[in-house]
């Protein structure tokens, strides 16, 4: 199994910047791909970023692109999510999750950390 636990999360006024982490253990960090979704109450979760194992490779919705930046550490077991810029529309609860190498689907995700951001 492997554990994760998101942090960082809390208010801001727009505009304002935040970053969210996510400790991993449990597991070997490094064969593991990271995704930040996020979920708003009566919306289905959706997919805000992730980064491939090495950290080499990212991606992002295009709704936080040039917003956000994904990131990781791999020697302290931990991925990040910067976000700048923040709108009220990115209020939500942030979940990091991860997806093993030899796999196609995000098998743990984190308990979530709320992110609210005021007009």
């Amino acid at each position: 199994q492997m554990q994760l636990v998101e942090s960082g999360g809390g208010s801001v006024q727009a505009g304002g910047s935040l970053r969210l982490s996510c400790a991993a253990s449990g597991r070997t960090f490094s064969n593991y791909a990271m995704g930040w979704f996020r979920q708003t109450p009566g919306k289905e979760r959706e997919f805000v970023a992730r980064i491939s194992e090495s950290g080499t490779r990212t991606s992002y919705a295009d709704s936080v692109k040039g917003r956000f930046t994904i990131s990781r550490d791999n020697a302290k077991n931990t991925v990040y999510l910067q976000m700048n810029s923040l709108k009220p529309e990115d209020t939500a609860v942030y979940y990091c999750a991860a997806r093993s190498m030899w796999s196609s689907v995000y098998g743990y995700w984190g308990q979530g950390t709320q992110v609210t951001v005021s007009a």
